[in-house]
């Protein structure tokens, strides 16, 4: 991406003058090609905290490659880790509670705080995080590890399991300035085999937009065990509006795993459907998803050239913006009808026809205006919100067929048509977020394709900001 302040000498000192943050767009360390067997390969990562999933996360982290620093105070901390270290050839290293080894520095922390239960507990996060918080290398990652609120016993519990929240959101908003990002995870009790995509993903570069959001991993949906490569091999995936931006790049993503893509978007876009369809080996598929016959036409198409489909992204938007008092009556209806009514009507038909297979994803694009709100786009905002309320409605009705249903709310991504905003406008969107600066279609299609994955089984119902933790509204 081209950025006026980094070409414009004027415009950066005015900028700094405003306090806002000026960014270096090679700090975020993205992921690159396929899925690979051991994404955190020669890592070091800083295994902290109080809780119970200390063996679960030994497997995950040695498996995937990492170097586990583990915290105690005596030799007994590393337990858990000897035999999986052994198995994959990483030997764990102890480090002392409260302290950072001179000159030492790690690329990532997983705190596990799934065994605090009162606010005294919540101490834990400065003892264990505070000493190496600024010994994170460049493009770092914090995860922090706890218990749903909702499934706490007593309030004290869920008031201490809510903070947990509240610390990681904060210090992705601390430590975004070098590229780094923090998420909170959690784990219902029972579900602690499916942990091990989420942290494998939110460890990696594929993660590099994504901070201050939370992931509940939970038991509902039906899922068994997943590859760790080509995770995508034999599905076939209906991505919509897949000519250009997110489209075009979740299309590339979902083929490079292995998945057939059938690239949907207007019959006025044929031409570069086509193209993108020929570029990632797929099919092309041309509807108008407002149409009356759209959701038949789709899944009949489906049925009879592909037998099903595997995995859903309704990615089809459109925006027109207008302050509520000036705008026309057509302007409201296209805006909802496209980013929620075709949403909702086409999902119903693949799913009642079972044209959508068991196991199958949803996954569908909202908006962090629908969850923050915008000027001028209340027809847009109200269908963006309204993605947010059906995947939390739809995800336990379908739990039992396998299938997942959840929603991506992208922040300030770097497209054609962010490019044609005022520069003003563009430069501050820009900046209002935790890593200082804006997204690509390739970070919202990573997350996209992480979620049409077998190991995300764990995750239903959820909205997923791809904001870079934005300063409002995330």
């Amino acid at each position: 991406m081209t950025d006026l302040l980094l070409e414009n000498e004027n415009a950066r000192k005015l900028v700094k003058t405003l306090g806002l943050p000026i960014p270096v767009p090679e700090k975020l360390a993205r992921g690159k090609g396929p899925y690979e067997e051991r994404p955190l390969d020669d890592k070091k990562v800083l295994v902290c905290g109080i809780g119970g999933l200390q063996s679960v996360l030994a497997q995950i982290l040695t498996k995937a490659g990492a170097n586990p620093w583990v915290v105690g105070a005596s030799d007994s901390a590393l337990e858990p880790f000897i035999g999986p270290g052994e198995a994959w050839a990483r030997a764990p290293r102890r480090v002392e509670p409260g302290e950072a080894p001179e000159g030492e520095r790690v690329d990532a922390i997983v705190f596990d705080g799934t065994g605090l239960e009162t606010p005294e507990d919540l101490h834990q996060l400065y003892t264990f995080i505070h000493p190496w918080i600024r010994r994170l290398n460049r493009s770092g990652r914090v995860v922090v590890l706890g218990r749903p609120a909702s499934d706490a016993k007593k309030p004290v519990y869920a008031a201490t399991r809510a903070g947990l929240e509240g610390f990681t959101r904060s210090l992705a908003k601390e430590i975004g300035g070098n590229g780094s990002t923090a998420n909170s995870v959690f784990v219902q009790e029972g579900a602690e085999d499916r942990l091990d995509a989420v942290l494998r993903f939110l460890l990696s570069p594929r993660s590099a937009f994504i901070s201050c959001q939370p992931f509940h991993v939970t038991k509902l949906a039906k899922g068994a065990d997943s590859p760790a490569t080509h995770v995508l091999g034999g599905k076939v995936a209906l991505v919509t509006g897949a000519a250009r931006g997110i489209g075009e790049a979740t299309a590339e993503l979902l083929a490079a795993e292995g998945a057939h893509v059938v690239c949907l978007d207007r019959p006025a876009d044929d031409g570069p459907c086509s193209i993108v369809a020929q570029r990632v080996g797929g099919s092309t598929l041309l509807v108008d998803i407002t149409d009356a016959d759209a959701p038949e036409r789709i899944a009949a198409e489906l049925t009879e050239r592909f037998g099903g489909v595997d995995i859903v992204v309704h990615n089809a938007g459109v925006t027109r913006d207008k302050t509520l008092g000036r705008m026309k009556p057509d302007a409201w209806d296209m805006a909802v009808d496209i980013n929620l009514g075709a949403v909702i009507r086409i999902t119903d038909r693949l799913l009642r026809g079972e044209t959508l297979r068991p196991g199958g994803r949803i996954i569908c694009l909202s908006s962090v205006s629908g969850i923050a709100g915008n000027r001028g786009q209340t027809n847009y905002s109200a269908g963006k919100a309204g993605i947010v309320g059906f995947v939390e409605s739809l995800a336990a009705k379908v739990a039992k067929k396998g299938i997942t249903v959840n929603a991506i709310a992208p922040g300030f991504i770097e497209t054609r048509l962010t490019n044609a905003m005022p520069v003003a406008i563009r430069e501050v969107a820009r900046r209002m977020s935790a890593v200082g600066q804006g997204g690509k279609p390739e970070d919202v299609g990573q997350a996209i394709t992480f979620l049409a994955t077998p190991g995300a089984v764990g995750l239903t119902g959820e909205t997923v900001r791809v904001c870079g933790g934005a300063l409002v509204g995330a």
